[in-house]
């Protein structure tokens, strides 16, 4: 809910009969839109897309104005029409062609208008009609140039040096926050404020503490307001393309020129130059006056990525990422609403920047599931990125070292145009990749270590003696993703989640990473007290404490969000390429789009992990993540090795991701998937339900189950209904959940089955429990 206390722009006039009528969105979770009359003072700036602030049951809320008419609409009489308080801008927040697109983003999604258009909407000015950094209209000038001289002073947390040999012990922590505080200093050695507050819950008071009993130092220093502008940058000199890499130049600007409504599959092996095709795609734009949007995943979005784009456009592009303050987004909303900058760079939200005169969409590393929003509005970036760029009439680009099956099939069914790179830009090979089978040589090698085995022991050696660098890649964080009572024989359990604790052992909690449930952790049992406890299975910061035992010389560091989160995740990689590690453990955010010269070995701990999953997209995301992360290595002049451990050497994905097969992979599981109707033929919705008691969920449940199942399309077999079942994940924050699964053949006798659920809402939501409709879902779980 969006609830304002702000000065009104355009008070309303005391009137009695509006001088024009419009339709409100709020942003709530109802269907439809409200009426609300205009008055004749302010009917000059009331128009669609418009932000205005309306009275709505006892409260003042933020809505967005959708149309507007001179009559009153039928049904009602203008004493029942109350009228609007005030705008928030004297210009519509949403041009017409972005509230038109946001329209169907909302019927398509079947999600309540109002919450798609905030979903798309900048934050409110803090002061109406002022600049927001702080002076009038203008002050700072209209250019985005000279951004990176602003800064302000950020306090940075230290560790303070180890005591002298001989010296008494350092005290230990006090409580859970010091602790978590610690665990983060040990792997990074110092963090900001600003970031740690993101990572622990105020955590002011227990630095104060540390600071004060001589374990942590305290640093005041200037940093820019906007990381990704934090230094100017050079301008670059294009390089020269191969052949492969100008073919697809040529075939999009092609387009471009043509003013085409083109989609382009752009598949290109790691390291293949797919950033420069983008470069040169995004400068014709910008030549032809055109505006160019590029998404990229959140994880890849660093200010070592963003200054290859401001290396060749120079300062003048808009950067949208979650790290902006709502002043600073609000500018540089307005600048992309103005023209006064033409190219947006973001992760999924920024498909909604207001980028004029758009010519160009590019989709980065189209595949990523980051692309969808798992919660409240359930979209799809790069649908909606296909959507916006069709509604335009321009060119959208997908581009993949692994493309999504769906979005490979529709490029063989020359829906899209398929172009290929096939060869690295730098004419450095792909690395050679062993499957290492942990059944024949034991997970534990020389070191005694678990998943140690002896093949990548010896790897590391290798490659340590000669000086080069190593990723060791292991998607689960914490040290023992299990602890089990001998006593109890059970794993100690989220008391909110069916999910084990995870032990965290730096920090000395155990934790749930679905709800952030924390116990402090002494080596026993929760429940009974018991010390004889097992610690299960290996997480990255077992693997970090097993490799510091292994190879104590060498210089180690961890990347996952226990450590580092948005740019701090910059930081240890700027560790990585300046050579200041020799090792680096991680999770998913050591596979993304790395480029560092001496990185010649990768390791994949686990590949069977992400083959378990209850998903039927398990297989393609497994080769997807081994594929990203072998293209870290050796992408320069040095050769690259990639060792994957698994307990299934012969499994069909492996054995592709082995060759670096794309294609075969592709047949192999499109063969699959067409034979049991999943997408990309067949279409599907997830209705999940939840609710803090399991009977009254469970009527609710059977309820819908009936609803469903009398509808024609059911009983006639064009929509399937499987379930209902309990989710993968049957209980998350205390709620129960289960979930239906919707399957077609076709759309439109799925949309008509949702449509009904959608109408009948009401039915199914009584007692605490809820429904949420995910159109095209990407998360089983």
């Amino acid at each position: 809910m969006v609830s304002v206390q702000q000065p009104e722009l355009f008070a309303p006039e005391p009137v009695t009969t509006p001088g024009m009528y419009c339709e409100v969105a709020v942003p709530l979770p109802v269907r439809g839109c409200f009426t609300y009359g205009v008055p004749a003072g302010m009917m000059k700036h009331v128009s669609p897309g418009v932000r205005v602030v309306v009275p709505f049951k006892g409260q003042r809320l933020v809505g967005y104005v959708v149309s507007v008419d001179a009559a009153v609409p039928e049904g009602l009489t203008a004493s029942q029409v109350r009228p609007i308080f005030h705008l928030l801008e004297a210009e519509p927040v949403f041009p017409e062609d972005l509230l038109r697109f946001l329209k169907e983003a909302a019927e398509y999604y079947l999600h309540p208008l109002g919450e798609v258009l905030r979903s798309a909407a900048p934050a409110v000015e803090k002061r109406a009609g002022r600049d927001p950094h702080g002076g009038p209209p203008g002050a700072r000038g209209d250019t985005m140039k000279a951004r990176w001289t602003r800064v302000h002073e950020e306090t940075y947390v230290q560790l303070a040096p180890s005591p002298p040999d001989g010296a008494a012990a350092p005290p230990k922590a006090r409580g859970d926050k010091q602790a978590q505080i610690l665990a983060i200093l040990a792997a990074r050695t110092e963090v900001s404020m600003a970031e740690l507050r993101q990572q622990v819950k105020e955590p002011r008071a227990a630095v104060e503490s540390l600071r004060n009993r001589g374990m942590v130092a305290l640093e005041r220093r200037e940093v820019p307001d906007d990381p990704f502008f934090g230094a100017p940058v050079p301008r670059d000199a294009p390089p020269e393309l191969n052949d492969a890499q100008r073919d697809a130049v040529e075939a999009i600007v092609g387009a471009l020129t043509h003013r085409e409504r083109a989609t382009f599959m752009l598949h290109g092996i790691t390291g293949s130059g797919k950033t420069e095709v983008y470069l040169r795609a995004m400068a014709a734009a910008q030549a032809a006056n055109k505006g160019a949007l590029l998404l990229l995943p959140e994880i890849a979005l660093t200010p070592q990525l963003v200054a290859r784009y401001r290396a060749r456009f120079g300062d003048n592009l808009a950067v949208l990422h979650s790290g902006l303050r709502d002043n600073d987004r609000h500018a540089m909303w307005k600048k992309l609403h103005r023209g006064e900058c033409r190219v947006a760079i973001g992760a999924r939200s920024a498909i909604f920047a207001p980028v004029r005169d758009l010519g160009l969409v590019v989709v980065d590393e189209e595949h990523d599931a980051s692309f969808k929003q798992d919660d409240h509005f359930r979209y799809h970036g790069r649908d909606l990125a296909l959507l916006r760029a069709h509604r335009a009439g321009v060119v959208c680009v997908l581009g993949s070292a692994t493309p999504s099956v769906e979005s490979y099939h529709a490029a063989m069914e020359g829906r899209y145009r398929l172009l290929h790179l096939p060869h690295r830009a730098t004419q450095a090979t792909l690395p050679d990749i062993e499957i290492v089978d942990l059944k024949r040589v034991g997970p534990k090698g020389p070191t005694g270590h678990e998943l140690l085995s002896l093949p990548l022991v010896r790897a590391l050696g290798t490659a340590l003696a000669r000086k080069e660098q190593a990723i060791l890649f292991l998607n689960r964080r914490g040290f023992a993703p299990s602890v089990r009572c001998l006593r109890c024989d059970v794993a100690l359990e989220c008391p909110s989640c069916s999910v084990a604790l995870v032990l965290h052992r730096r920090e000395g909690a155990l934790r749930c990473h679905y709800c952030d449930f924390k116990a402090p952790f002494a080596g026993a049992c929760i429940t009974c007290g018991c010390t004889e406890l097992a610690l299960l299975g290996v997480g990255t910061e077992k693997l970090e404490h097993a490799l510091v035992a292994s190879f104590p010389a060498a210089r180690i560091g961890r990347l996952d969000r226990d450590v580092a989160s948005g740019l701090g995740a910059e930081e240890v990689l700027a560790r990585l390429r300046r050579g200041d590690l020799d090792i680096l453990v991680g999770t998913q955010m050591v596979t993304k789009g790395h480029d560092i010269p001496r990185v010649t070995l990768v390791g994949v701990i686990n590949a069977d992990a992400a083959l378990a999953f209850p998903d039927f997209r398990a297989t393609e995301r497994t080769f997807q993540l081994l594929a990203q992360v072998s293209g870290r290595a050796g992408r320069r002049e040095l050769p690259g090795r990639v060792l994957i451990q698994t307990w299934q050497p012969e499994h069909p994905v492996l054995r592709r991701a082995r060759t670096h097969d794309f294609l075969g992979f592709y047949e192999d599981e499109v063969a699959g998937r067409q034979e049991l109707g999943y997408p990309p033929f067949g279409r599907l919705a997830a209705l999940k339900m939840d609710g803090p008691e399991d009977p009254k969920l469970q009527a609710q449940v059977a309820s819908l189950d009936d609803f469903l199942r009398a509808m024609p399309e059911v009983i006639d077999g064009a929509v399937k209904v499987l379930g209902p079942a309990p989710s993968p994940i049957e209980r998350i924050r205390g709620r129960f959940r289960m979930q239906f699964l919707l399957r077609a053949s076709e759309r439109p006798p799925l949309r008509r089955v949702l449509a009904r659920v959608v109408g009948a809402l009401d039915d199914f939501t009584r007692d605490e429990v809820r429904l949420a409709l995910d159109v095209d879902p990407m998360n089983m779980l």
